[in-house]
């Protein structure tokens, strides 16, 4: 079980506070809440990754220290528009990996996939309170990424819904207390579709996500259920729960975020209405509470709530995921980075949606010696995932005519 404060710890007010990952859905959703009560909270750093106008908007609004663009080439941009303001500016992959150490009580972790896992340990290592939105933390490098937490007496607090919903239900209950997490989905916008017709799906339709709204990895993610099939990686490394402790349910409504079968019999849920400012507002606030101005959910007004099982032919993923979580040592790291690789050549419109899982299936197949290995540091875990990547660029052209 995710050991973590529930006293909250002592800081002179304002409260500092670091966004890695300012110019995503998570970032601008933390932004949102911080400025509603802007007097107490001190912005440290914000950094984005392409998006320079819209870091240096963000920068101006909410009084930053230091905005950092990670790709060098937008660091011009930056500069211009934060020219007289008095913000340090900085650009790079050390730029970020030196915010995400500059002093604070509170780091947001939202850069998206791997590329946030050093960022993320940089934060880690702070001892403070890092909320975790980057899942792939966890799914490629789970064991190293705890132990961190664990050597710093770090809080590390989920944001993902599902995973802020079962800190919340479990909060204070014995580990042999727990039977079964269900974790839920919304089925994504392809919930109802055959298979002959997700095979002609695209872009725009993969990524009109009905109830979230969220970045395009997450939210094609979703479409395919790889997400929930990281989020079964990213529960066992949290809560310590074993496999045949976790499970998955649909859930088209998104209201119903996570179910808690105790042992004896009783069956704990967290609802709210989808928006991600609920999770965000939960770590900030932890171990209390704060307001936060979403639409409260009308039980009434929803009227039924409905759950199914996912159908493991037309959603092969969590099949796959299980597969993943079941052999252990590197077979997260290699699974990640195959997804990713498949992610973005769907996008390219290099192969076709139902090749995103077809693709990350036969990486894990023909890369049964890197998931042999156990990773004994991040370099480690970096280089498995940087080789794992390449065999799934191989594969690509196998794929290429699945469209």
């Amino acid at each position: 079980m995710l050991s973590i404060r529930t006293e909250p710890r002592a800081h002179a007010a304002p409260r500092r506070i670091s966004v890695l990952g300012a110019t995503g859905s998570v970032g601008e959703s933390t932004l949102d809440l911080i400025g509603r009560n802007a007097a107490s909270y001190r912005v440290v750093a914000l950094t984005g990754g392409r998006n320079a106008s819209r870091l240096a908007e963000l920068a101006i609004r909410h009084r930053a220290q230091l905005a950092v663009i990670s790709d060098e080439h937008c660091y011009a941009e930056l500069c211009a528009a934060l020219a007289g303001t008095g913000i340090e500016t900085a650009s790079g992959n050390e730029a970020l990996l030196d915010a995400a150490e500059r002093p604070a009580d509170w780091i947001m972790a939202a850069i998206v996939g791997v590329a946030g896992l050093q960022p993320t340990l940089r934060a880690v290592r702070q001892g403070t309170c890092t909320a975790l939105a980057n899942k792939e933390c966890l799914v490629s490098a789970g064991a190293i990424f705890m132990a961190e937490v664990a050597r710093h007496s770090t809080t590390l607090l989920p944001v993902d819904s599902e995973h802020s919903a079962a800190l919340q239900v479990m909060r204070g209950a014995a580990p042999d207390e727990i039977e079964k997490v269900y974790l839920t989905a919304s089925g994504g916008p392809f919930r109802s579709w055959t298979r002959e017709a997700m095979a002609e799906a695209r872009i725009e339709q993969a990524l009109q996500h009905p109830n979230w709204s969220m970045g395009r990895k997450v939210t094609l993610d979703s479409a395919t259920l790889m997400n929930k099939g990281l989020e079964l990686l990213e529960a066992h490394h949290l809560f310590s729960l074993a496999p045949e402790q976790l499970d998955v349910l649909i859930h088209p409504q998104s209201m119903v975020h996570c179910l808690v079968y105790y042992r004896d019999g009783s069956v704990l849920a967290q609802m709210s209405c989808p928006d991600m400012r609920t999770p965000i507002a939960y770590s900030l606030a932890w171990p209390e509470r704060m307001d936060v101005p979403t639409k409260r959910l009308d039980l009434a007004e929803a009227g039924t709530l409905t759950f199914e099982a996912p159908d493991p032919e037309r959603f092969p993923a969590l099949r796959l995921a299980r597969q993943t979580l079941s052999a252990g040592r590197s077979a997260g790291t290699v699974f990640n980075a195959a997804n990713e690789v498949a992610g973005e050549a769907f996008f390219e419109e290099r192969i076709g949606f139902l090749a995103i899982v077809a693709l990350v299936e036969a990486t894990m197949d023909i890369a049964a010696d890197l998931t042999a290995l156990t990773p004994a540091s991040v370099d480690d875990v970096l280089a498995i995932d940087a080789e794992a990547r390449q065999r799934a660029l191989s594969l690509l052209p196998r794929f290429a005519s699945r469209r």
